[in-house]
């Protein structure tokens, strides 16, 4: 499982910046108002080869009621949920009641605390940290998170107390390995909003009533392993809590219930992403699909409730594909099946398309046909210059597989925009297939040794 270290502290402190210091990222917003993060946000980062996610929480008021419990009780949710914490202190302020407070409640957490002073911007304000030594941890961090000052010694000093990367049963192997390594078992994540109907289907391939499905939104609040055998092999079904947006999560242990969801996908080979075809595609569907692709599994689109939609003579088939591409043009690779849950319609086929989608996650194609396809690249289709010089690429090698990454080797990396990756994506694409998986392209500068 992916560890998690959530940043905790009194509002106006620097957590935010310090989030996005760590992550390498602008992706907390950042101001003087105290305050202003409400929610936790979520981003990842690796270090030393290990990925992590990282929790920036809103400012933590150990007293208040009204939006300051709310904001507590998502902080209290962060803290259940990590591995480590970062307790964050602002030497301009120095030590208040508040801190003291926090400490205390972080102690009683009895999860490992690194305590970082942020805003210690030059060497002369060490003598300012005194004061701090009272709250009893073992350490203190100087940091400057808006000057990055301190931020290596505090990430080692976190992935110390953080436990050890132990082997597990359910990490999906990404190594260059043999495609032909087949893993004892395939999981899947069952993915979706709420009362979707992702349990229904759930029991509908496990061929029993194994989870239970409700009306009500929010039945399952935590991800649920059921295996079976099928097709000839293992197969693990994780039926996950339903995923609304952050706006509208309120309840606490419903936010709990969502961050595992989100944590499912690492540890699962293949996603199922349930749509709602009386509904259409919706931005949050979208923003599940883009995480998808972030974290790098295969996925189908299931389309559910086709029952429904065929009674309405304005949807078919057709104005779903309309949909899908305006909504969800960043997932244009993966399969969409067309089913109902709760009749059976379509749901035979969810297990071969399954299949399929992870042999073309496990492919390796041969560097010699990539060679000869980037040769055809090169006279069709040649990068563009970069400042009037061109930008010449030597050669190509599939580097991993699950999902497929592909490493291109050029004279010059920065040359190759974005745009034209895409264009190397979408050509791989079309000369072998690749659907239901997504795909990664690296660019190196060739080495001179390489060039011999």
């Amino acid at each position: 499982m992916v560890a998690t270290i959530a940043i905790v502290g009194r509002p106006n402190v620097g957590k935010s910046t310090l989030f996005n210091r760590i992550i390498g990222q602008r992706k907390a917003l950042v101001h003087d108002r105290p305050g202003v993060t409400r929610d936790r946000n979520y981003g990842s980062f690796s270090w030393h080869d290990r990925e992590l996610i990282l929790v920036d929480t809103g400012g933590f008021e150990p007293e208040g009621e009204g939006l300051l419990g709310a904001m507590r009780a998502q902080v209290q949710a962060a803290i259940s949920e990590a591995d480590a914490l970062i307790f964050v202190l602002d030497r301009k302020s120095g030590l208040t009641p508040p801190d003291e407070l926090a400490a205390q409640i972080l102690r009683t957490s009895h999860k490992p605390v690194v305590t970082a002073v942020n805003k210690v911007d030059a060497p002369v304000h060490h003598d300012e940290l005194g004061e701090f030594w009272r709250l009893g941890f073992p350490d203190l961090h100087p940091v400057s998170a808006e000057h990055g000052r301190g931020i290596h010694a505090l990430v080692e000093a976190v992935m110390a107390v953080l436990p050890p990367q132990e082997p597990d049963a359910f990490t999906v192997d990404s190594e260059p390995g043999s495609p032909d390594d087949q893993p004892s078992e395939l999981r899947v994540a069952i993915l979706g909003r709420p009362n979707i109907g992702k349990s229904t289907l759930a029991n509908r391939l496990l061929g029993e009533d194994r989870h239970l499905v409700h009306d009500a939104p929010g039945t399952t609040m935590d991800a649920v392993d059921s295996s079976f055998e099928a097709l000839g092999r293992s197969w693990r079904i994780v039926d996950t809590a339903g995923v609304r947006r952050r706006a509208r999560i309120h309840d606490q242990l419903e936010g709990f219930a969502v961050s595992r969801a989100i944590r499912t996908i690492e540890r699962c080979h293949l996603v199922l992403l349930m749509l709602d075809g009386t509904q259409g595609p919706s931005m949050q569907d979208a923003r599940l699909a883009r995480l998808v692709e972030e974290r790098g599994r295969a996925m189908v689109l299931l389309v559910n409730r086709w029952d429904l939609v065929r009674r309405d003579p304005e949807r078919n088939v057709s104005v779903l594909e309309e949909e899908l591409a305006e909504a969800m043009p960043h997932a244009a690779w993966a399969p969409t099946l067309y089913i109902s849950a709760l009749t059976g319609k379509g749901c035979l086929r969810v297990l071969p398309l399954l299949e399929q989608a992870f042999a073309q996650f496990n492919r390796r194609i041969p560097t010699s046909a990539l060679n000869t396809l980037l040769r055809e690249i090169e006279a069709t289709h040649p990068p563009p210059q970069r400042h009037h010089s061109p930008v010449r690429l030597h050669y190509v090698t599939q580097s991993r597989v699950r999902p497929p990454t592909f490493t291109f080797f050029c004279n010059t990396p920065e040359g190759l925009k974005t745009q034209y990756r895409r264009y190397l994506s979408n050509t791989l694409r079309r000369s072998y297939g690749f659907e239901g998986t997504p795909l990664r392209i690296h660019v190196r500068k060739k080495r001179r040794s390489e060039r011999q």
